[in-house]
């Protein structure tokens, strides 16, 4: 007899769990419960946390609250993972704690740099303008 493998979490199972890791990491950070001197330094922004199928990875997404010393930032969190997973784990209940893997977010970068090439363009900023009038 074959064994059947785990059915795998479908439609929005992974979606709110990674909404709430957010929220969860968020509240650790801001409140300091891990007691790192040198992740107290930095203020972090976790703009998004993308769940595996299987709930057992999550990849956080976070950058420095103005942009500086993203690096340091980075490799403090990556230090400081397996305290995080344990606080992550006592506060929501899974049946895995799941591994948590830091990436800086670049969207916000990303977007100032559209912006700006929108606003650069005086042919574009003209239409902008305009279709603000219209409003």
């Amino acid at each position: 007899m074959r064994q059947q493998k785990a059915a795998r979490p479908t439609g929005t199972r992974p979606l709110k769990v990674g909404e709430t890791l957010r929220h969860t990491l968020s509240q650790i950070l801001q409140r300091g419960e891990v007691h790192d001197p040198a992740l107290a330094r930095h203020n972090v922004t976790i703009s998004e946390v993308r769940m595996s199928p299987d709930l057992r990875h999550a990849t956080v997404f976070c950058a420095p609250l103005g942009g500086q010393g993203a690096e340091e930032m980075l490799k403090d969190l990556r230090r400081c993972q397996p305290l995080l997973r344990t606080e992550v784990a006592h506060a929501v209940k899974l049946r895995y704690a799941p591994e948590l893997h830091f990436h800086l977010d670049t969207s916000y970068d990303y977007a100032e740099s559209i912006s700006n090439l929108l606003n650069g363009d005086p042919i574009i900023a003209s239409d902008l303008k305009k279709a603000r009038e219209i409003k």
